[in-house]
C-alpha cells in the first residue's frame, strides 16, 4: 500500500513530512494508544517556536533543518520535564529517520542534539497504601473501574497501558487465567487470578454481572452515545488523584509505579529471574535492572543466607 500524502520535496516544511510519516506503514503499526502519543508530540513540536528565528518548527523547510533548530526547541521542553523532552525528540527523530529512508533528507539533524539524562524513578507503593487505595476506590461507583485497574496491575505486575484496554475474552474465570499479549514488544503472558487473598477472583465475577454486555473489563463509568469506552492514558491520573487523596495517600505514587512494586516484591520474596520473566514478560534478565531498587527487606533476607 503507497502512501496517501504526497512525498514531500526537499523544499517542503517539517510538517509536511511528519505527515508524510504519520501516512506511512511504520507508524500504522504502531499501537492505537501509541499512535495518539505519537500524534499528540508531533503536533506539538511542530508549533513550538523556534529561537532566534520568526517561525515555528514545523515551517521550517526540511531542507533548512539544522541541529541548532532542534536544539533551541528541546531546550524549551525541558522547563517541562526532562523524560517527556527526550520522548519528544525520540519521536521527532523517528519522523526525520522516515525522511531520510525515503530520500527526503540525506541525514538526520536530531542525531546530534545533546539531550540531558533522566534519572530512573524508584518510587513504590506500600502494601497498605494499596489496600487504602482499593478500599476507597470500591467504595464509589465512579472509582470502582480505577480500582480494578490498580487491583489487577497489583496482582500481575503488567504495565497500566495493558490493564486500562483489558477485554473480557483475555480473561478465564472459569479456569482462574488471564491470556495477554503486551503491547510493548508482543511477549505473551499466562497469569493466574487466585494469587492471593485481595480477592480480586470474586470482585471481577460481580464487574461481569453488571459489565459484562460489554467488551471492556475495566471502563469508564460514564457511556459516551450508550457506548463503553477503556479509560484514556490522560484520564488515569486525574481520576487517581481524587482517591489518593480521599485515602490518604501521597499524591506522588502513580499507576506506573506499581508494576515496579510488584517486581521487588518478587525478587524480595525469593522468586529468580527466570520466573519474574515468566510473569513480567521481559526478555532478559537485564531488562529487569531499571525496575530494580536497594530496600531494607532485600538486603535482610539476602545477607541471613549467609552460610554460618
Amino acid at each position: 500500500m503507497k502512501n496517501k500524502v504526497p512525498r514531500p520535496t526537499r523544499r517542503a516544511k517539517l510538517s509536511a513530512l511528519v505527515d508524510y510519516y504519520l501516512d506511512s506503514k511504520i507508524y500504522l503499526r504502531l499501537a492505537p494508544s501509541t499512535q495518539k502519543q505519537y500524534y499528540t508530540h508531533l503536533d506539538y513540536a511542530c508549533a513550538t517556536p523556534v529561537q532566534d528565528t520568526k517561525k515555528i518548527l514545523g515551517d521550517i523547510s526540511v531542507s533548512k533543518l539544522k541541529r541548532r533548530h532542534l536544539q533551541t526547541c528541546y531546550d524549551t521542553w525541558v522547563d517541562a520535564g526532562v523524560r517527556q523532552a527526550n520522548y519528544r525528540m525520540s519521536i521527532i527523530s523517528a519522523a526525520l529517520s522516515y525522511g531520510v529512508r525515503s530520500d527526503i533528507l540525506d541525514f538526520n539533524p536530531s542525531r546530534g542534539v545533546e539531550k540531558l539524562k533522566t534519572k530512573p524513578r524508584k518510587v513504590m507503593w506500600k502494601r497498605d497504601e494499596v489496600l487504602r487505595f482499593l478500599d476507597t476506590a470500591y467504595s464509589d461507583y465512579k472509582w470502582r473501574s480505577i480500582g480494578l485497574i490498580i487491583h489487577m496491575q497489583y496482582t500481575w505486575g503488567q504495565r497500566v497501558g495493558d490493564i486500562r484496554t483489558l477485554t473480557w475474552d483475555m480473561l478465564d474465570l472459569d479456569r482462574g487465567v488471564l491470556d495477554l499479549t503486551q503491547s510493548k514488544r508482543g511477549a505473551d503472558v499466562h497469569l493466574p487470578i487466585t494469587i492471593d487473598d485481595t480477592g480480586l477472583l470474586s470482585i471481577l465475577i460481580q464487574q461481569k454481572k453488571d459489565l459484562g454486555f460489554q467488551d471492556y473489563v475495566a471502563p469508564m463509568p460514564d457511556p459516551k452515545g450508550g457506548s463503553y469506552r477503556p479509560y484514556p492514558v490522560d484520564r488515569i491520573d486525574g481520576v487517581m488523584n481524587e482517591v489518593k487523596v480521599a485515602a490518604g495517600i501521597p499524591k506522588h505514587l502513580t499507576a506506573m509505579d506499581i508494576r515496579r512494586t510488584v517486581i521487588v516484591e518478587m525478587v524480595e520474596g525469593g522468586a529468580d529471574a527466570v520466573s519474574i520473566m515468566q510473569a513480567s514478560g521481559h526478555a532478559s534478565t537485564t531488562s529487569l535492572t531499571p525496575y530494580l531498587v536497594n530496600t531494607l527487606l532485600g538486603s535482610t533476607q539476602a545477607l541471613s543466607k549467609r552460610s554460618k
